[in-house]
């Protein structure tokens, strides 16, 4: 016996009861004014329980119908046992009825908690609904009297509830599919289940919320249902159909076109928000899936509904106003700070939110509220607070109820010092010295209440949330004078239109003007050390002005100081990255984090683009799906790139993928809005496409190649792949805000004169008889990028030969490709061009290596496998392995080739559109030398000089290489 023990009282592990030491003597644990050898773990953890007295009570109950001696062993060895059973005893006298009426269930509560139900008769599933019941609740207030026993977080015990509600749903179908004669073959109905089962967030005692859809005899399905509501509210609980179209007024079971046409015409505002929690749960899946899929659309549209917010918000107050006066500051469901407020503040931003944002399509409250905080919709603090609070009072709902299994929402009474001090311990609660258990409680309550209550009001009434409380309100309260000088001195060489952009973004007294005044000192400062001050300020207006209404925009600038510090960067440097960020704003979040701006493989981000596109049956609104993703690709790989985290390499591969992806999804889009296919079709990538080397501003160079499906004559499948081709042509070129796509098949047989598709035997014909050089040329960087995979791996086959000359090139033909390459370079250039500073037909620049590297391929390609690539730089890299050109002259040419590649891209970056001259002066020499890794202080001269020294080192490797001209 331990010290502590030798001497006690029952008072002494919370026991008040008189009889309390009788009971102990009864039960075996007391003897001698002391506790039995061996029982104070026993009698410790019995004083842990939320009532010990109850608890007690429930243990004397059992000493009389159960084998005592086996459940005296088990509560002095088994801890799990010790802490499930106590902690039901002394929190349910429900439970404890349950326990005495069925003396051998305690053996159950060793189990793992498995919320199954195996099929019987009612009178069965009702014994065994309560015993699952049992083990959840021991499961979840086990570890307050045993507290090494784990905790289960309220969102686990939730969801166990609801997946027994489940059970018991599906449990009662079936026996109503037994007692309604012909129900299987005559009828499909689908249970789907509302409300918090919908949500996976149930109470322990609550109505289960659920609609029906039926296909077939719907009086049979009719039965069928209210059969199985009978079942289950006899067995389990009740089941309730009121959130049906029409409520109590309406059929019980409609088919899935009621269900539509009733969405669709009569259908108010608070019914759609109930549709966020439909689930199904029973019955035909099938069919349940077909109802799911026609009523979310309603769901994710409401918001466009006129006055949809007010309607959120007047229907919350209503039901406020309905619970009674003396109740509202202790009804934790319905009153200020109560559940509701979480439940309808989230609610309302997953509708207004989710239309555009599919990740905030969640059932489950705590589960939305994260999405909401992870996606800026919501402050994290405020999110995490939010969840807490939600949490800690649906606990407090969950233990009243647990009490006689009733449903109730009713906090105890300020006075009622007996049933605060039980709650408190129940929730894990203890007195911290200077308050009872009781006292703590009702002070953590009315934290969360009033927490709650202003959480609501500010996200539910205020949707552009403030998300950036605490800002300090004092900021820019220079002179105009003072300002326009520091503006000068930071070197914003149009101060007074500065401080125009500068007032225009303060100006007022809203929380966003006061973020922006916090914000602007350092954006200035920022802007200052980039290359075009001026216009990156200009920029940041233009994009807070048109992201106005985005409620993260100004918290993540805020809160994620990398951020701003990038922002300004792109803003202060890149035309084009203000135009695409004020249309894929999300891009922003992924300045915080360096990772996921870089993305994974390259050569597999256009998974998520096809997958994405291919939701749309429309080919209009699935094109300009692919085109609105793809303007997000090229905004991220933008300032990937911009901000020196992304490789030259990397770059161009990004690029190409996201063209060839679009040009998949386009396909697909087209082909399924075409009707039948009578063709396999397949696109090929040509020019920097094909090789991997797509820069931003460069054009999709392709073409088409068909095949006529069995049975479909040439002219007919042609006839029918071309009508695709122009629809993508058409849908990818229309004008819009983005950049242009344009799909380039100039390369094709004939030129522009030619078909826009030819089968795969045209394309034979055409080669065999026709094929030019320069057209064998050009197919060296054939590659297939989408459509039919095995009849573009056949172009290739058939191409193989052209490109790969098994003798190499005679010398009439390496005479040819000279001559053209020299009227290029006399005719090509533009007028006014500097050659020494074009990126594409200037000395040494893309051209001179390019050309260089295919005349090698064609020439020896046949017999070096390695040269058998679209890519320039694999292909040089071949070239050196097979000693074909010298390991110094590769150097030259690939020194020319990047920093020509990386200069071209930087200039469409800069100035928003492509151009293959580099500017000799301004700003923009200033901003494109600092994309070229040069410091924007230095002098950009020196990026010229750079570039016009590698250039001609490429061009003397391309005079002797190419030309064949001695040194």
């Amino acid at each position: 016996m331990s010290e502590p023990f030798r001497h006690a009282s029952p008072a002494r592990f919370g026991l008040t009861e008189p009889r309390s030491e009788e009971v102990l003597r009864g039960l075996g644990l007391w003897a001698d004014r002391r506790p039995t050898e061996g029982s104070e773990a026993v009698l410790s953890a019995l004083s842990r329980c939320p009532d010990p007295d109850l608890a007690l009570r429930g243990l004397e109950r059992l000493h009389a119908v159960v084998d005592w001696d086996a459940l005296s062993a088990a509560l002095h060895k088994d801890v799990v046992v010790r802490g499930r059973l106590l902690a039901v005893l002394g929190s349910s006298t429900a439970l404890s009825d349950f326990l005495v009426v069925n003396p051998d269930r305690w053996r159950s509560l060793t189990d793992e908690v498995d919320v199954s139900l195996e099929l019987a008769d009612g009178e069965v599933l009702r014994t065994e609904y309560r015993a699952k019941l049992l083990l959840v609740a021991a499961n979840d207030l086990a570890h307050v009297v045993e507290p090494e026993l784990p905790f289960v977080p309220y969102d686990t015990v939730a969801a166990q509830l609801s997946d027994l509600a489940v059970s018991a749903l599906r449990a009662s179908l079936q026996l109503a599919t037994e007692r309604v004669n012909g129900a299987a073959d005559r009828c499909r109905l689908a249970v789907i289940a509302m409300g918090k089962c919908g949500a996976n967030e149930l109470n322990y005692v609550s109505d289960v919320d659920v609609v029906f859809v039926a296909e077939g005899d719907l009086g049979v399905a009719t039965r069928l249902a209210s059969t199985m509501m009978q079942i289950a509210g006899q067995s389990c609980f009740e089941v309730d159909a009121a959130l049906r179209p029409e409520g109590k007024a309406g059929a019980l079971v409609r088919t899935v076109e009621g269900h539509a046409s009733y969405y669709k015409k009569w259908a108010r505002t608070w019914e759609f928000q109930a549709l966020l929690k439909a689930r199904p749960v029973a019955g035909d899946a099938e069919l349940g899936q077909a109802y799911l899929d026609v009523v979310r659309p309603y769901v994710w549209t409401a918001a466009e509904r006129e006055n949809f917010v007010e309607d959120v918000q007047a229907m919350r107050r209503r039901v406020e106003d309905h619970v009674p006066t003396g109740l509202a500051e202790r009804e934790l469901k319905l009153g200020r700070g109560g559940l509701r407020d979480v439940e309808f503040a989230v609610q309302l931003l997953q509708l207004v939110h989710g239309r555009s944002d599919e990740d905030l399509r969640i059932q489950a409250t705590t589960a939305a509220l994260a999405a909401l905080g992870l996606g800026g919709y919501v402050g994290r603090d405020d999110a995490a607070e939010f969840g807490r609070s939600y949490r800690f009072l649906r606990t407090l709902e969950h233990r009243l109820q647990l009490q006689r299994l009733l449903r109730t929402h009713l906090f105890p009474a300020d006075d009622d010092v007996t049933a605060l001090r039980w709650l408190a311990r129940s929730v894990g609660l203890a007195a911290d010295g200077r308050r009872s258990e009781g006292q703590v409680l009702l002070a953590e309550f009315r934290k969360h209440a009033n927490q709650v209550r202003r959480l609501h009001e500010k996200l539910f009434y205020r949707p552009l949330l403030q998300s950036v409380a605490g800002v300090p309100t004092e900021a820019l309260r220079l002179t105009t004078k003072e300002a326009v000088a520091r503006l000068a001195a930071l070197g914003y060489t149009s101060p007074d239109g500065a401080l125009r952009h500068i007032q225009a973004l303060t100006q007022g007294m809203s929380r966003r003007a006061r973020i922006q005044g916090a914000l602007l000192p350092v954006l200035l400062d920022l802007f200052a050390g980039t290359p075009d001050a001026d216009g990156g300020l200009l920029a940041y207006r233009k994009v807070s002005e048109a992201l106005a209404e985005t409620p993260w925009y100004l918290r993540l600038l805020r809160d994620e100081g990398a951020v701003v510090e990038r922002l300004a960067v792109l803003l202060g440097t890149s035309r084009l990255v203000p135009d695409l960020l004020v249309r894929a704003p999300e891009v922003l979040r992924l300045l915080a984090d360096t990772e996921a701006l870089v993305g994974g493989d390259p050569h597999a981000i256009g998974k998520p683009l096809r997958s994405a596109v291919s939701r749309y049956g429309d080919a209009a609104r699935a094109i300009a799906a692919a085109r609105s993703l793809r303007r997000h690709e090229l905004l991220r790989i933008a300032a990937a790139d911009l901000l020196g985290f992304m490789p030259l390499e990397t770059v161009c591969v990004s690029l190409s993928e996201v063209w060839s992806s679009v040009l998949q999804s386009a396909l697909d889009a087209a082909v399924r809005a075409s009707g039948e296919p009578t063709a396999a079709l397949s696109v090929i990538g040509m020019g920097r496409l094909g090789g991997h080397e797509l820069g931003y501003g460069s054009d999709a160079d392709v073409m088409f190649v068909c095949r006529p499906l069995e049975g479909v004559s040439d002219a007919d499948a042609v006839r029918w792949a071309s009508g695709v081709v122009e629809k993508i042509r058409r849908l990818l070129g229309a004008p819009s805000q983005d950049p242009p796509l344009q799909v380039d098949a100039d390369l094709r047989p004939e030129g522009r004169q030619g078909p826009l598709v030819r089968t795969l035997e045209s394309y034979r014909a055409y080669y065999r008889q026709w094929a030019e050089i320069w057209e064998k040329q050009a197919l060296l960087r054939a590659r297939f990028i989408a459509g039919d995979a095995e009849l573009g791996a056949e172009f290739e086959e058939l191409i193989a030969p052209l490109r790969y000359p098994e003798g190499g090139l005679d010398a009439a033909s390496v005479r040819e490709i000279r001559r053209i390459k020299a009227r290029v370079d006399a005719e090509r250039l533009p007028r006014g061009a500097d050659p020494s500073t074009h990126t594409k037909l200037g000395r040494g620049g893309l051209a001179d290596v390019e050309w260089t590297v295919q005349l090698l391929q064609l020439q020896h390609s046949g017999a070096v496998p390695g040269l058998r690539t679209p890519s320039t730089m694999a292909a040089m890299e071949a070239a050196v392995s097979a000693g074909l050109l010298a390991q110094e002259d590769a150097a030259a040419l690939t020194a020319a080739w990047n920093l020509a590649t990386q200069a071209r891209n930087a200039v469409t970056l800069v100035r928003g559109k492509a151009s293959d001259q580099l500017p000799t002066s301004g700003r923009d020499l200033v901003a494109v030398a600092s994309v070229m890794g040069h410091e924007p202080g230095g002098d950009p001269g020196e990026f010229l000089e750079e570039y016009r020294r590698t250039t001609r080192r490429a061009r003397a490797v391309a005079e002797r290489v190419f030309y064949g001209e001695k040194p």
